[in-house]
């Protein structure tokens, strides 16, 4: 990136980033819609949206939940720069 303001706070929200896309691909390759993921889950539609759309800072229990509804398991990684 040719501005270095622009990709230092690029870099800052990468992680919210990529958690919000593997969300939603792990959501589409089950085939569900967000209501039928809430309804997994034991939340709101409304829930899933907020998270989907990074408007929404989730719990490690609720990511805990969420994994287990799109058949999957939460990993979680602190990886040195």
């Amino acid at each position: 990136m040719k501005y270095p303001k622009i990709k230092a706070e690029y870099d800052r929200l990468q992680p919210e980033f990529t958690l919000i896309q593997a969300v939603i691909d792990a959501r589409v390759k089950e085939g569900d819609t967000q209501k039928e993921l809430a309804d997994k889950i034991g939340t709101k539609q409304s829930v899933i949206s907020r998270l989907e759309s990074g408007r929404a800072n989730p719990s490690v229990a609720f990511l805990k939940k969420l994994a287990e509804g799109l058949n999957s398991h939460l990993e979680i990684k602190f990886i040195a720069s």
